[in-house]
């Protein structure tokens, strides 16, 4: 891998992966959203070790020509650039077809005009919706339980249908429930500790019975790059899950005794999900990364769960980075 684009670069994931690399020794371009604001996302906070070692192209995944534009001189790219929050695309699905969809196509047909050695496209966790069978494997049926969900299947059809007819090197990367540091307060970990933070203790809450299978973003990153350096992931859809099934309610727990409250839950009928949208179970079976490109959790099972919610609370908490988030408003 001599220079990497990273698209989605901006965002919670993408950052950090920014970030590995880097440190790594690699040449990486990290693709943002443009705005008038000139503003890089988390990129604008990133630690100072890497501060000034990346260049930024500035565009947007839905124009063909700036992506095009962006992956020249590049020979692997990983793919991140997406819409990713679930109550959001209830509200305008229409964005989601041309992000996630669109923007995948114009990564696809351009890697193959380019000739890239080697592109890493993005998927998720909630294409499978509820498990029919645990732990989930990668043949698990999809199934499109939102209109996020439903793109992003789209998203993965047209990424692996390169590779099939044109083969296009092309790695799918399916991350189960990512948590960390920087991460949107649209998801349950930060809207939990956020709320505590700044001293609330009667939380505001959607759906507590739902199971997730959480993966502590430095897994999601190693998982990034495994991938990406492996050869026989060309091809191929790979789980990247702790292996360890927690509820949202369990969750909401550990989060209150690492930070010593004691906690009342209200639910709150806008954060939930309608009934066949919401994905009760998700429990991944990490084997096919372990076997193809020797990935493993770092944050495994209940310790390495409490480990990495620790190492979150401890961001979250600090008040230069608690300042960002709005805790009294529902994020969607």
């Amino acid at each position: 891998m001599k220079k990497i684009l990273v698209t989605g670069a901006d965002g919670f994931i993408g950052s950090h992966l920014t970030e590995a690399l880097v440190r790594r020794g690699f040449d990486v371009k990290a693709f943002v959203l443009y705005n008038s604001f000139n503003s890089w996302g988390w990129l604008d906070n990133c630690d100072s070790d890497v501060k000034g070692k990346f260049e930024i192209f500035s565009g947007d995944i839905r124009d063909p020509h700036g992506v095009k534009a962006a992956m020249k001189g590049c020979d692997t790219v990983l793919n991140l650039a997406a819409l990713i929050a679930i109550p959001y695309s209830y509200h305008s699905p229409d964005t989601y077809v041309d992000t996630n969809i669109k923007g995948t196509l114009n990564i696809v047909q351009a890697a193959r005009e380019l000739e890239i050695e080697k592109l890493v496209h993005t998927s998720t966790s909630e294409v499978y919706g509820t498990a029919r069978f645990v732990p989930i494997t990668e043949e698990h049926p999809l199934q499109g339980q939102s209109p996020y969900s439903a793109t992003k299947i789209g998203a993965d059809q047209i990424a692996m249908s390169f590779y099939n007819a044109f083969n296009t090197p092309v790695a799918i990367i399916r991350p189960f429930n990512t948590y960390g540091p920087r991460q949107s307060a649209r998801a349950i970990i930060p809207t939990v500790i956020t709320q505590i933070a700044n001293g609330q203790r009667k939380l505001k809450l959607g759906a507590l019975h739902p199971t997730r299978d959480f993966n502590y973003v430095m897994d999601t990153v190693r998982g990034f790059i495994s991938i990406a350096k492996s050869d026989k992931s060309v091809g191929e859809v790979i789980n990247i899950g702790s292996n360890f099934e927690v509820s949202i309610g369990d969750t909401v727990k550990f989060i209150a005794e690492i930070m010593g409250v004691d906690i009342e839950i209200v639910t709150d009928g806008d954060r939930l999900r309608p009934d066949k949208s919401e994905v009760d179970r998700l429990w991944a079976d990490n084997s096919k990364a372990k076997k193809i490109v020797g990935w493993e959790p770092g944050y495994g099972g209940l310790e390495g769960f409490k480990r990495g919610l620790k190492e979150t609370i401890d961001w979250f908490t600090k008040a230069e980075n608690l300042k960002n988030y709005k805790s009294d408003i529902y994020n969607i």
